[in-house]
């Protein structure tokens, strides 16, 4: 992708954009601003009111309005299909706004999700015949985490049934051969649960899979993937530079020099 030349933002522009992000139009966009971006703890006052009004108004409420009585939307036959409608993707674009089990209706939704989405041993992200893909068993356990499951038994068994899928170098494969950069999932469910609980073979996994997207760079691998170079939202499963420089600053390797070519396209 062609080279243009980085432009450096002012303090001012910085100031403006985060007022913009805390505007109380959408309490989810506020919240994760007060929390990520300015490190608010959980007890802060404006916290408080920002989590306190995710499903009364804005992006929340909106999904949250498509949801049928008995936990599900759309398709109560399929909470897969029909695809970024269903179930699935309403609950993972709903743990990424940062509502969680403490709302009812998410923590009926959460049960059903589990239920339907068994995986075999006792985890979660499994088929009808309780086998496991990749993706799903990635995404359903970071959304969960960020629910508030993350001392839930189900969860400590997909993060293990993530290391014993892993491949020996470092790294998943969506597709049950090779490894590529799609496969972010498995480290996002790693990056959303507490390193405090992570065993060592959990470290030992990690470690590898973090190489293996810093080796190239976060964007290098095989014939060039335009999709890479579009940031975009909410991520359900695809991946782009963003979703990981975001991943792998968020599992402490915000200094390797590796991930230059992503900052440097970010500020682009």
């Amino acid at each position: 992708m062609p080279r243009a030349p980085s432009r450096r933002r002012s303090r001012s522009q910085d100031a403006a954009a985060v007022r913009w992000l805390l505007e109380p139009e959408q309490p989810a966009v506020r919240y994760r601003t007060l929390t990520e971006l300015l490190g608010r703890p959980s007890s802060d006052p404006e916290v408080v009111a920002a989590r306190r009004d995710l499903a009364a108004f804005g992006f929340v409420a909106d999904l949250l309005d498509g949801r049928d009585r008995e936990g599900w939307w759309v398709n109560g036959a399929s909470l897969y299909t029909p695809k970024y409608l269903a179930t699935n993707w309403r609950m993972l674009a709903l743990a990424e706004l940062g509502v969680g089990r403490e709302h009812p209706a998410i923590r009926g939704s959460c049960e059903l999700w589990m239920e339907r989405f068994a995986l075999r041993g006792g985890g979660v992200g499994g088929n009808a015949k309780g086998v496991g893909h990749h993706c799903i068993v990635g995404n359903m356990t970071r959304a969960l985490i960020r629910m508030g499951y993350g001392e839930d038994p189900r969860i400590r068994r997909s993060l293990d049934w993530l290391v014993e899928t892993a491949d020996p170098k470092g790294g998943w494969s969506c597709f049950g051969r090779g490894r590529n950069l799609d496969s972010w999932e498995g480290l996002s469910a790693f990056a959303a649960y507490p390193r405090s609980r992570w065993s060592a073979s959990m470290t030992a996994t990690v470690e590898r899979a973090a190489e293996f997207f810093l080796e190239r760079e976060l964007h290098r691998q095989g014939a060039s993937y335009a999709p890479w170079y579009r940031f975009h939202s909410p991520v359900h499963y695809y991946y782009d530079v963003l979703v990981g420089l975001d991943l792998l600053t968020s599992l402490g390797y915000a200094g390797d020099r590796r991930l230059a070519f992503g900052l440097d396209l970010v500020r682009r």
